[in-house]
């Protein structure tokens, strides 16, 4: 039997060669991965809604949506998604030079769809993608990227911090009511999480002096470089105001995105701006778990936070099942254009 799988091996390396024999090997590995996290999405999303009746939520959309509002959202979505590509820009042109607007924005689409197939893979994505039609480096254009991810943090811990401030009794009693949330809480108070950590830090020490003599460290070394150039790039940014506000920006159009899509809705549209925020943050939140868009993890949080401003379940179920659907309909769509559309303006590139 090992005879004959060395055997295989052979055969296709002189017919397709090791060069795509790597390619075949990863685009196997990819769908692999697709699949298995579409899996754990589809297992989420069914958890979340397999308590309720689909039938009444069925007859809780048919009575009426008003869809110029899903569409306006998903306009707001396309304007944050156009800041980001200016911001991304000023923070590549001090180390490399300015791309071109289109490159950008199509990168940036393409990397929102690739993290629908596999989340996170869409930061790695659209470095790619615009290291190709630029030719700037991918290490470089990572840091960026990291720096983006920064500023984005900063600002949820601040959305987090706000809807604390306004609502801080309304959350309280919403995490206290799930016992999901006090088990990951716990998670963090935990004596032995500190342990592993701490044994995991000192074994990398041990481990780095033996690591330093090899090759592949040399390598990472020169990565690493150019990475850190990627990354302090945010010190050479000509207007440092306009990258702040475009941060704001982004972040204020996620926000109108969930809020103008209360009015879609008629058991929604009397909700106040404070809960448009509340909804938002909590949602974000969702977002962070390693599944498609937050599948199922979203769902939950939206359908959670809907009922502590006097929604019923299925009411908030089908508001988060029509609002997710309608957003990541965009992001598929944008996409599957970037694909199309990128090597047609890049002809002489590709």
């Amino acid at each position: 039997m090992r005879k004959q799988i060395i055997f295989c091996k052979i055969a296709l390396a002189k017919i397709c060669g090791k060069g795509k024999i790597l390619i075949l090997k990863k685009t196997i590995f990819n769908i692999v991965k697709f699949v298995i996290y579409l899996c754990i999405g589809g297992f989420l999303l069914w958890f979340v809604y397999r308590n309720y009746d689909m039938k009444e939520i069925k007859a809780t959309l048919g009575q009426g949506i008003n869809y110029w509002w899903l569409l306006l959202s998903m306009v707001i979505g396309l304007l944050s998604h156009f800041s980001r590509t200016i911001r991304w820009q000023m923070l590549i042109e001090p180390i490399e030079k300015k791309t071109r607007l289109s490159n950008t924005f199509f990168a940036v689409m393409i990397g929102y769809f690739a993290n629908l197939l596999i989340p996170r893979m869409g930061e790695i994505s659209r470095c790619g993608v615009l290291s190709r039609y630029e030719n700037i480096s991918v290490s470089k254009l990572i840091g960026t990227v990291v720096v983006e991810r920064l500023s984005d943090l900063i600002m949820l811990l601040f959305c987090i911090a706000l809807v604390l401030g306004l609502q801080f009794n309304l959350v309280s009693d919403f995490l206290s009511e799930n016992t999901d949330f006090s088990s990951f809480a716990q998670l963090f108070t935990s004596v032995w999480t500190y342990v592993i950590l701490l044994s995991i830090v000192l074994a990398l020490r041990l481990l780095k002096k033996w690591f330093a003599k090899t090759s592949p460290y040399k390598k990472l070394k020169g990565l690493w470089a150019k990475f850190s150039e990627g990354f302090l790039a945010v010190k050479n940014i000509k207007n440092k105001w306009a990258f702040v506000l475009h941060t704001l920006f982004i972040w204020l159009m996620y926000f109108f995105m969930i809020y103008v899509s209360f009015f879609a809705f008629e058991f929604t549209s009397h909700l106040s701006l404070i809960a448009g925020l509340t909804t938002f943050v909590l949602g974000s939140l969702g977002m962070v778990a390693p599944v498609q868009g937050g599948m199922g993890p979203w769902h939950f949080m939206v359908i959670a936070t809907l009922q502590m401003y006097g929604i019923v379940e299925n009411e908030g179920a089908a508001f988060a099942l029509i609002v997710w659907s309608s957003v990541n309909a965009m992001i598929v769509l944008m996409g599957l254009i970037s694909l199309i559309v990128l090597p047609l303006i890049n002809r002489e590139k590709t």
